[in-house]
């Protein structure tokens, strides 16, 4: 743990810092922006989920651009001025007063994040050998989680208070801490001579025509089996809270449900990532993830066929065995996405990796939706497909080159 939050490392120490004051704003933006949207602006709900749906389209694209940008300027550059910028889109929401500058500003901001996020990871992929940016990606994703979460608890002020300047002092605060994750980005280059001579001889191999991931059939099908099994992240945020509605167990089986997955990724994550920059492992790893998740899916829906308390035994259980294979697959999802990349265009096969992720973002609340009100049948095709995903993306690491 004293590694994970306090590493010895230059370059892993800044990206943490950056990390925690990055998720410590996430934390504190998705507890009261969609509250600040509609009480203090006063956009409709349905206004407010088009604009936020536009912008996650836009979000899409914008992870392989920042990959492909990441190659060619530098990813630490990148990585600061978008964070920055994304920093500054949230300030401006506070000036917002109709829905097509909050559409606006909603598609600057999720597309500085997606950029953000593929430089970040280009970052990792080029500055770091095989198990060790791993490791370090593990670390940093426990560090989110963390402090998303002491985000989360430092914003329920503004919703106790209630008031309109409360929710604007939450939305300015997270624009804030996002310009603060960059200070400890910003001159990394200068501090770390190794890091900015690195990154431009990458640059100096783009220039000349690095391979492009779009041809590589490999990357793409890894890409595609992981996206799938990454659905699983609107399960917990999106299908369990509308499942549990329609059962016997009481809806505050809700936030225990959240604490468990934090735990546990905290205390496993880690742990789980050892070994995946082996390619096949990293397969595998993938695949225990998917049978984890149909077991999960399978427990969900027989939580709706007990009472109270086999209802509340049932989704602790599938809560455990869903962040299980959580963990495992982004393990396994960072081990092939590294180790499949050409290093000679790091940048834009990291930023095809987290197209892959942003589409499985903007997918999953509907494929989850419509799982919920299929009931039983419903979660046994999520269990199948994420069974068919995972096996795919083993198949996929044992291909040879």
């Amino acid at each position: 743990m004293i590694q994970t939050f306090f590493p010895s490392d230059r370059v892993a120490r800044s990206l943490t810092l950056s990390t925690m004051a990055f998720a410590l704003s996430s934390g504190v933006f998705y507890t009261v922006s969609t509250l600040y949207f509609t009480l203090v602006i006063g956009l409709g709900v349905q206004t407010v989920g088009l604009g936020l749906s536009i912008a996650g389209g836009t979000g899409v694209l914008a992870s392989y651009a920042g990959g492909w940008l990441a190659d060619r300027l530098g990813a630490h550059r990148v990585q600061t001025v978008a964070t920055g910028l994304n920093g500054v889109a949230l300030l401006a929401y506070t000036f917002v007063s109709d829905a097509v500058a909050f559409t606006l500003i909603a598609c600057m901001a999720v597309i500085m994040r997606s950029v953000g996020s593929s430089s970040k990871q280009a970052m990792l992929a080029r500055w770091y050998p095989g198990p060790e940016r791993v490791e370090i990606r593990a670390r940093m994703r426990v560090v989110t989680n963390v402090f998303i979460g002491l985000g989360t608890g430092a914003a329920a002020a503004a919703l106790l208070i209630g008031t309109a300047a409360a929710y604007r002092v939450a939305m300015v605060a997270a624009g804030v801490l996002l310009l603060a994750a960059t200070v400890p980005l910003a001159g990394l280059g200068r501090q770390v001579p190794e890091l900015a001579a690195r990154m431009t001889a990458v640059r100096q191999r783009a220039a000349s025509g690095g391979p492009s991931p779009l041809r590589d059939r490999r990357y793409v099908a890894s890409v595609v089996c992981n996206a799938v099994v990454a659905m699983q992240f609107g399960l917990l945020t999106v299908g369990v809270p509308l499942w549990v509605a329609t059962t016997d167990a009481p809806t505050a089986i809700v936030s225990v449900l959240l604490v468990l997955n934090t735990v546990v990724v905290a205390a496993l994550q880690v742990r789980a990532s050892r070994g995946t920059d082996d390619v096949r492992q990293a397969g595998l790893t993938v695949r225990r993830a998917s049978w984890l998740l149909a077991l999960a899916c399978g427990l969900y829906a027989l939580a709706a066929y007990g009472n109270v308390l086999i209802a509340c035994v049932l989704f602790v259980l599938a809560a455990f065995a869903h962040t299980m294979g959580e963990i495992l697959g982004e393990a396994g999802g960072w081990g092939m996405a590294f180790e499949l990349a050409d290093p000679r265009s790091a940048g834009a096969y990291q930023g095809l990796s987290q197209t892959g992720y942003a589409l499985a973002a903007m997918v999953s609340p509907i494929l989850v939706t419509t799982a919920v009100e299929h009931r039983t049948a419903g979660w046994l095709a999520l269990a199948a497909l994420f069974v068919l995903a995972g096996t795919g993306a083993a198949a996929v690491a044992r291909h040879p080159a």
